[in-house]
């Protein structure tokens, strides 16, 4: 059944909510990792506004559903998101990554409500999901983990290692996804340590793999759902991306993986999210 057209558009502005929160979080602190913050909106958008078992008023609530940002250099986008989900105040933000904020440029789990665990040295968050998720087991709980990658990090021993683990002791209630945008840090990811055929190595890792238009609530929606029903198999959810999705020009740039903006760039970036959302570009 079709997402229905008022969600849809209630999904699309918070994603523009989003957006434009990570890019004046950019401009506060000075810089930040915002191409891949950008990239993922809208897998943390439906995640936490449609999916997610959560309740922002007991952050320690122990049957909440967990999510591992894999991916932890992108909590800029993470932060502002918790923030509008009612973790704490969004003016907090105002201070990101600056001395005495509790806001790390990688996000701390002992100092930012509603972050279950601390990541940034990438290839470890798959691994700790897959921990989380044997502990779920072991207490008879039915909570899912979920875990967010970039595709940079796939080039990582651990991921692999994580992978045949969840694979082996079929932990079907982590669903992975992998941000696909196509870059990291030094250039693009074939680059730099290719990484496909992406696809087939999870296949052969024992993992089903779904491939969506990453920016599309639809086509995620769909993948979700699937993913929850698994049984017998885990699912992973590779989300095609754009780098720096919804500001032109940062998009499909490497150069801005890491960046700070001025008042000029900040007003051009928000123009262009308003324009993106507006269907305009």
């Amino acid at each position: 059944m079709p997402m229905p057209e008022f969600e849809l558009q209630t999904l699309k502005e918070k994603a523009r909510q989003l957006r434009t929160d990570i890019v004046d979080v950019t401009f506060w602190a000075g810089g930040a990792h915002i191409g891949g913050a950008l990239s993922m909106v809208e897998i943390l958008v439906i995640l936490y506004y449609k999916f997610l078992n959560i309740d922002p008023a007991q952050p320690e609530w122990p049957q909440r559903d967990r999510v591992v940002l894999s991916k932890g250099h992108a909590g800029v986008g993470y932060a502002p998101l918790l923030a509008r989900k009612g973790y704490f105040d969004f003016e907090m933000l105002r201070d990101f990554n600056k001395f005495k904020s509790p806001f790390g440029m990688h996000l701390d789990s002992l100092k930012v409500k509603g972050v279950d665990v601390s990541t940034g040295s990438l290839g470890h968050g798959l691994p700790l999901a897959a921990g989380l998720a044997l502990g779920a087991r072991v207490q008879k709980q039915t909570w899912r983990t979920y875990c967010i990658l970039g595709d940079g990090e796939c080039n990582e021993g651990s991921i692999w290692e994580a992978a045949m683990a969840i694979s082996h002791y079929k932990l079907t209630r982590v669903i992975t996804f992998v941000d696909r945008n196509k870059y990291c840090v030094d250039g693009a990811t074939e680059a730099v340590m290719g990484v496909e055929p992406l696809a087939d190595k999870w296949r052969a890792f024992g993992f089903d793999v779904l491939e969506v238009d990453g920016h599309s609530f639809a086509e995620l929606e769909v993948a979700i759902q699937r993913a929850q029903q698994a049984e017998t198999r885990p699912v992973v959810i590779i989300a095609h991306t754009l780098k720096g999705k919804g500001v032109y020009f940062m998009e499909d740039d490497v150069k801005w993986h890491y960046g700070g903006l001025d008042s000029d760039a900040l007003a051009r970036a928000k123009q262009s999210i308003d324009n993106m959302t507006a269907g305009k570009t």
